[in-house]
């Protein structure tokens, strides 16, 4: 008789062991209906939240009840800066006619023609500017009725107005435009969520801590004209397309297109997106120097950065700044990283090795850095280092104090830190960061390593840890770029979903019935706090009214000429340029070392040097009139914020000399005739209570 076949016996598990091997697991093949629905929720999120934001845009301003000209008013600071090139854009004979005034101007900073496509990364504004022509002379040849107007009655001794609404109005065309790009950072941030978790309910999570956590995520909806409006979207698109380039260990060339075109993209809208990609590039250098990230990925995207800043370049007409930061150097740095580990194939011994490689990474980014900004003589980015420098030691400067005296660029406050804890999105991250932490020592040995081994699954999320952790570190140092922080820290709560992240770092297979339940869990918790501050975003309402402003710029277009040159604070003159279309010498846009320049001598109308000496000063660049604001010269509540305390600090020489912001205050208070003689050899032009203009003669 045959023997029966021997029955095979089950390998013994020590109980003290780890049953199941990170580095087997797989991630999963989707359906093609799985991937469909993943793009029919990333359309439907982000379609929410354009309409979101346009709602909150709305209740706050009542913006369609305003006439275009109390519509521009509203953009305050940089936005009617950037808004009035796109007016420039519509409003001249032809498209091309206002492309040739905005790349060769001479209003902006008068008595210098400078290209502000260049400089102010106006690419949106020529993109909607295009569209909107085109658009406008189909709709007007079709005879098709694209907006609706009426008149509103203001009440009191006010005029109406004509208000218009609809897409043919140019400001409904550019705020559409605004909110349909920023409205994807939903979709985006729930597709992050997806790549990270590899399941949709981390994806849902992550879409949901945005909602619950919005006002903490974005400013867009009080401020549609600002430069990451459109640029953070390509931001978070690119970070998504590398991220699931790292998790599938891609490095085919079809991906350095799919990542360069976002990364380029934001580029051309804003000049801060260079420094993002200095932190991604070093943040795959941390993921490169544990072996996470294989050569020829790496190898790619650096060559993907390289590209992406190449064509930049190119697009803003070689912009210095852009050369001149740290964006290149840091390519530079990963580049020699890459070639570093070579030599280091034998190198053993972890710790060491990472040493190694990101202190090549630091010195090679700043010596590059210094090296490059020291040859070219280019020092506009110099206040980005004065500011930083000015967080952690007891330096100051004129132009730093501009900047830190602003609530958004302080440390980040208490306050947001509880609110993103009372929605549960700091210890849902925290959590995160643990399972992330356990499958780090799970799935390799600490201190040794083995050079042939780096395509392991999960290898994406040390990466999205190592970029989370910096913007967590520019959003505590400036409060301002917890734009970054947030969404990121919602991106990380997806990873609570991922079964693969939960196995290798548990030890655990948890059913997707019971992950169900979890994300149940977690979504609760969130909602508790969030579905408030939902609420509380949708019921700030209010209208906007500043007929001070307004009688000021009806002043200065029927008593001034056309080509009088105006000088002033810098939120009111990007306002004087876009309302009257008045030349001006100085403006908000401050990333730029002649125009800090400038602006020094602007405001030395609030310094204690001789009255004369300012105006000699002011007329020597071509200023016909000087628009101050009274308040302007109060006490700030922090003493070195003052105007005065800031000159004191610029000027030594002249601290113990009156300040001229106590002769502004006498005087306005006065007859016409006094007043014009305690100003001299100034003269008032404008006398209000809001707005002084001095004329220069």
């Amino acid at each position: 008789m045959p023997k029966a076949p021997a029955k095979k016996s089950k390998p013994k598990t020590d109980r003290n062991q780890a049953s199941i091997n990170p580095n087997s697991l797989q991630e999963t093949t989707h359906s093609s209906l799985w991937i469909a629905a993943v793009a029919v929720l990333v359309v439907i999120f982000s379609s929410l939240n354009s309409s979101h934001l346009s709602r909150l845009f709305e209740n706050d301003r009542h913006f369609s009840h305003l006439a275009d000209f109390e519509r521009e008013m509203t953009y305050r600071t940089e936005m009617g800066l950037y808004y009035s090139y796109y007016k420039t854009l519509i409003t001249a004979p032809s498209f091309l006619d206002g492309l040739s005034q905005i790349t060769s101007d001479n209003v902006t900073e008068y008595g210098h023609t400078i290209n502000t496509l260049k400089r102010f990364n106006l690419y949106p504004e020529v993109v909607l500017a295009y569209f909107y022509r085109n658009f406008k002379a189909i709709t007007d040849k079709m005879g098709w009725k694209v907006q609706a107007c009426w008149q509103v009655n203001r009440g009191g001794n006010l005029a109406p107005v004509e208000s218009c609404e609809g897409i043919g109005n140019p400001h409904y065309f550019y705020i559409g435009g605004a909110f349909l790009v920023a409205g994807s950072v939903a979709g985006l941030l729930f597709l992050l969520g997806v790549v990270l978790s590899d399941s949709i309910l981390g994806g849902l999570l992550s879409v949901a801590a945005f909602a619950f956590n919005h006002g903490e995520s974005t400013r867009v909806q009080w401020t549609p004209p600002l430069r990451e409006t459109f640029s953070y979207p390509f931001i978070l698109m690119q970070i998504t397309l590398v991220t699931l380039a790292l998790r599938n260990h891609s490095s085919s060339h079809r991906w350095i297109l799919f990542i360069a075109l976002p990364s380029v993209l934001s580029m051309l809208s804003w000049q801060f997106a260079q420094f993002i990609y200095s932190t991604q590039l070093a943040a795959l250098a941390i993921t490169f120097s544990l072996d996470y990230l294989p050569r020829s990925t790496f190898s790619m995207l650096i060559l993907t950065h390289f590209i992406s800043f190449i064509s930049s370049f190119f697009l803003l007409f070689g912009n210095e700044m852009l050369l001149t930061s740290f964006y290149f150097p840091s390519i530079c740095a990963a580049l020699s990283t890459l070639l570093v580990d070579r030599c280091m194939a034998k190198m053993s011994f972890r710790p060491l090795f990472v040493l190694v490689i990101l202190s090549i990474y630091g010195v090679v980014t700043i010596g590059a850095k210094m090296g490059l900004s020291h040859a070219l003589g280019v020092d506009d980015d110099a206040h980005i280092g004065e500011i930083l420098r000015s967080k952690f030691t007891d330096f100051a400067s004129f132009h730093t104090r501009l900047y830190t005296c602003s609530a958004e660029f302080g440390f980040i406050q208490q306050e947001t830190l509880e609110k993103l804890t009372n929605t549960c999105l700091l210890p849902t991250a925290l959590t995160s960061l643990i399972l992330v932490v356990l499958f780090l020592f799970r799935s390799r040995p600490i201190l040794w390593r083995d050079a042939s081994s780096r395509l392991l699954p999960l290898s994406h999320i040390p990466f999205h840890f190592a970029q989370t952790a910096a913007f967590v570190f520019l959003a505590f140092i400036i409060m301002r770029l917890k734009l970054f922080m947030t969404p990121h820290l919602c991106a990380s709560v997806s990873l609570v979903m991922s079964a693969n992240l939960i196995t290798s770092s548990l030890n655990v297979r948890l059913a997707w019935i019971v992950r169900f339940v979890l994300s149940g869990l977690v979504l609760s918790g969130m909602a508790y706090q969030g579905m408030g501050n939902i609420k509380h975003q949708l019921s700030i309402s209010g209208e906007y009214s500043n007929v001070e402003q307004e009688m000021l710029f009806e002043w200065i277009n029927a008593k001034t000429p056309k080509d009088a040159v105006f000088a002033g604070t810098m939120p009111v003159m990007a306002n004087v340029k876009l309302s009257t279309q008045r030349p001006i010498v100085n403006h908000p846009h401050y990333e730029d070392a002649g125009i800090r320049a400038r602006t020094l001598k602007v405001y030395s109308m609030f310094s204690k040097k001789p009255i004369t000496e300012v105006y000699d000063t002011l007329k020597s660049m071509g200023v016909n009139y000087v628009v101050i604001q009274p308040f302007n010269c109060d006490h700030h509540p922090r003493k070195e914020c003052s105007y005065r305390s800031m000159w004191d600090l610029h000027d030594p020489s002249n601290v113990n000399k009156p300040a001229l912001c106590d002769i502004w205050q006498s005087a306005y208070k006065m007859s016409p005739k006094e007043a014009n003689k305690k100003v001299a050899p100034f003269k008032f032009a404008y006398n209000h209570a809001t707005y002084i203009v001095f004329k220069i003669d």
